[in-house]
């Protein structure tokens, strides 16, 4: 589905504190779901991670920019992916490939210390990191970051198994996995990148392939570049 074939609309009429749970609840009807069976009974689950839908809402409201007339936070629902767009372009000395986890800084500090003080959101700086690590727990591809003139927008894709992610997307997705490792103090090996990307083992030679792309691109680099051992690469963030 594209932006021309709009279904259905709705304008928020309460406060952000009071409202925040009733939009989420919302999204969580709309939004597709799969069924998964917990403790042998079958229940219908969002494909979205709540954690990433409530982060990104509470993103989209602290960072809007109030100085832009006739604008506001919006949320898309398409059929393959949801999109949050607040206005207010990134700010300076941001960079879009390096939101995860880096120290934050609010447009608007007395409404984000109010999110945080209801617990609307996380804690400073941890509120991207989480996304990131609900989406690869859920077999999400990458989250796009899109800076725009006076927007800036978060795409979640709807769940994709490896081999119909593009190749662009799955070197993001070894980045992104690359930044939460290394803010755990840890690396990204093959056995760590098949468990993000749920694949066997027997995808070790794929996926070696794809981490030695990842670091041509210059996305993420060898821990060691003077390690001479090819079986057990220890990969880091480029920046790192």
């Amino acid at each position: 589905m594209n932006k021309v074939d709009t279904i259905d609309e709705m304008m928020g009429q309460k406060g952000y504190a009071a409202g925040f749970e009733g939009l989420i609840g919302h999204l969580k009807r709309v939004l597709p779901h799969s069924e998964v069976i917990q403790q042998s009974l079958r229940t219908e689950v969002c494909i979205y991670p709540e954690i990433a839908l409530r982060e990104l809402v509470a993103n989209a409201l602290i960072h809007q920019d109030f100085s832009i007339t006739g604008s506001g936070p919006m949320i898309e629902v398409f059929d393959d992916r949801i999109e949050f767009t607040n206005p207010g372009s990134l700010l300076p000395g941001k960079r879009p490939d390096r939101l995860i986890g880096t120290t934050p800084e609010s447009r608007n500090e007395v409404l984000a210390s109010a999110f945080r003080r209801y617990r609307i959101c996380e804690e400073r700086g941890t509120g991207f990191q989480k996304v990131v690590a609900s989406i690869e727990l859920f077999g999400l591809p990458p989250v796009v970051f899109t800076p725009m003139e006076n927007a800036f927008k978060v795409t979640l894709y709807a769940p994709k198994k490896f081999d119909d992610m593009s190749q662009s997307e799955r070197i993001e997705a070894c980045y992104q996995h690359a930044v939460l490792q290394y803010l755990s103090s840890q690396t990204v090996t093959n056995t760590t990148a098949r468990k993000r990307f749920k694949l066997h083992e027997k995808r070790r030679t794929a996926v070696s392939n794809l981490l030695k792309e990842a670091a041509e691109k210059g996305r993420i680099k060898r821990k060691d570049p003077d390690a001479t051992s090819s079986k057990f690469v220890e990969y880091v963030p480029y920046w790192a």
